[in-house]
Order: structure tokens, then C-alpha cells, then sequence
């Protein structure tokens, strides 16, 4: 069996951390280490004991803002094993994960995403129970599902999403890993999708590899993110030739958050209680929707120009390209 090494990126969230290290205890094949990049001045301690070692790279940035592209960077720097299988800190990995894994990745094999199974408010309360999370554990609506069996093909980069996926090491170092211009939220995972496309690094849905997504606080449109959603849109533009996450841009537009002027996109506010009402995931949400909120937008147009052209979101909506 290959060497597989599960890395994570984490500030905070001591408790979803620790259940995914739970999880890994329970893998019908061990994985090789746990390698934590904390986004944060202390690392973690007191985790669960493993069978398997757990080594953690301090990564922050001296304005503060998170480092989600250098921490998955320097996370995949300090693994050693063949395998890397990147899995967020609020993702439970399913007993077959590194099993999984381990049988479909090798070396220009490209990228593999597995499914993601989202859990409601309160799943994890009384300890991991996978028999349970199969039951309550729900799709999102906006992402595609994976195939009926074994591997597909994604053709379109902006659907690769960094929740859970995995590459052998020789394809990391072909991609030359995630670009350090992009700090604070949004941007990032598209941009990396790109140059995969670029590079003729194929991207690939999974059925199997599965991850149960822990229920948090969460809001989209990310709000709560708007300035480091605009500068990666920018920063996302000077390399591409035009901005990504069009659909949250639009949505902070209608909004009155944003406007698009001949000098770049300007702030014109901060989010206030009506807006954080309107995009805050709730109790009865397994996972926060930006469709629902821009469908709710899109009811106050007036006239069926309006609607027509709110709609028209940059990017598919469809396609849904950003982490949620």
C-alpha cells in the first residue's frame, strides 16, 4: 500500500480538529501522518492520541489575515509520504478514506475529489457514529455529485474545490502548488484549478474518498469576507485576464456592498444585520447556499430586464466554483 499523508489547515476549531484526527484513528488503512498547518501563533495541543505521528507548521501572516494558500503549501512541504490528501479541518474523513486513496492515485493520475456528505446541527454531539452520518448526511444542491462508480472526469477546472482532494506528489510538483498573492478568502482554489488545466493535470470526481462536512456558523455570499473576496477577485484578474468568483461579486453588488468602477472594484459599505440575516446559514441548514440568496435577490428586481441582467453572475452559478 502506498504511503499516504493527510494534511489539514486549521485556525481555531479545536474541536472539529480533533474530530478529524478521531476519524483517522478509525481508517481500515493508517495513514502515514497527520500534518497540521496551524494558521495561528500556538500549536495545538492536547489532541487525541494516534497511532500515527501528528507534526504541525506554524503559518501566519504578520497582518493577520489567514494563509490559506501558503498553509496548504507548507503543509505539503513538511509530508513525506507519496500521497498527499488534503482534508479540511471541519471534515470528518470516512473510515475508507486512505484506503480509497491509496488504490486510485499514482503518479499522473492528476487530481481526485472525493464526496462530501454535509452533517446538520448537533450530528457529532455524541461522538463519530458513520452509520449515522450516512443516514443525516446530505449532498450540496450546487455541487455535482460524483459518478455512480469508480472515476469521471471534471471538465471544468472552476468546479475543483480544495474541502477534500488528493494528488500524488509528482503531480504537486508539477502544479507548483497553490499561489502564495492570494491571503484572507476566495480566489485561491480557482486559480489552482486554472494552472491544473494549464498544466494538463486532469481533475477528477470520485465516488468513495468521503468526508462528512461538521456543521458551523457560515454565511454566503461570504459577507462576512467581502474585502478578501474583492482583492483575490483583483489579484485573480492581473493573472488571468478577468476576475473570478463572479457570482458572489454580483451578489455583494445587488447588495449594495460593492460597485464596479473604471479604477476596479470599490467598497461602499459594510455588511450590516440585514445582510448577515439574509446569507447566515441557520440550525436547519446542513450547509449555507449562495443560489438561495441570490434567488431571493433576484425576486426583489423589478422588471424582467432587471432579473435579466441580475442573473447574468460572471461566473456560472451553476458551476458554483468556490468552496462552501
Amino acid at each position: 500500500m502506498r504511503n499516504v499523508s493527510v494534511l489539514t489547515i486549521a485556525h481555531g476549531r479545536e474541536a472539529h480538529l480533533h474530530n478529524v484526527i478521531l476519524g483517522l484513528t478509525q481508517q481500515t488503512v493508517p495513514p502515514r501522518e497527520l500534518v497540521i498547518a496551524a494558521m495561528q501563533d500556538d500549536p495545538y495541543d492536547n489532541l487525541p492520541e494516534t497511532d500515527f505521528p501528528i507534526h504541525q507548521v506554524q503559518v501566519t501572516r504578520p497582518d493577520g489575515e489567514l494563509a490559506l494558500a501558503a498553509a496548504r503549501n507548507a503543509a505539503a512541504a513538511k509530508a513525506s509520504g507519496d500521497i498527499l490528501a488534503f482534508v479540511d479541518v471541519d471534515c470528518i474523513p470516512h473510515p475508507e478514506l486512505v484506503a480509497d486513496l491509496a488504490g486510485v492515485i499514482y503518479e499522473k493520475r492528476g487530481l481526485v475529489m472525493g464526496e462530501v456528505a454535509y452533517l446538520p446541527q448537533g450530528a457529532v454531539e455524541d461522538g463519530l457514529n458513520f452509520d449515522e452520518f450516512e443516514v443525516v448526511g446530505v449532498r450540496h444542491s450546487d455541487r455535482q455529485g460524483p459518478p455512480a462508480e469508480g472515476l469521471r472526469r471534471c471538465e471544468d477546472y472552476r468546479c475543483f474545490w480544495s474541502l477534500s482532494f488528493a494528488m500524488h506528489r509528482t503531480d504537486w510538483d508539477r502544479s507548483g502548488g497553490f499561489d502564495e498573492g492570494y491571503f484572507g478568502y476566495g480566489g485561491e482554489d480557482t486559480d489552482f484549478g486554472r494552472v491544473l488545466d494549464a498544466r494538463g493535470i486532469d481533475i477528477w470526481w470520485m465516488k468513495g474518498a468521503k468526508v462528512y462536512h461538521q456543521y458551523h456558523d457560515h454565511c454566503m455570499p461570504p459577507i462576512h469576507h467581502v474585502e478578501a473576496v474583492v482583492r483575490n477577485a483583483e489579484y485573480f484578474a492581473t493573472r488571468w485576464g478577468h476576475r473570478t468568483m463572479g457570482h458572489w461579486l454580483h451578489a455583494f453588488r445587488l447588495m449594495g456592498l460593492i460597485e464596479n468602477t473604471n479604477e476596479g472594484l470599490k467598497i461602499l459599505r459594510k455588511p450590516n444585520d440585514a445582510d448577515f440575516a439574509l446569507c447566515r446559514q441557520t440550525g436547519d441548514m446542513p450547509y449555507a447556499n449562495s443560489r438561495r440568496v441570490m434567488d431571493k435577490l433576484l425576486r426583489d428586481f423589478n422588471t424582467e430586464e432587471e432579473r435579466r441582467a441580475a442573473a447574468r453572475a460572471g461566473d456560472d452559478l451553476v458551476s458554483m466554483i468556490a468552496a462552501e
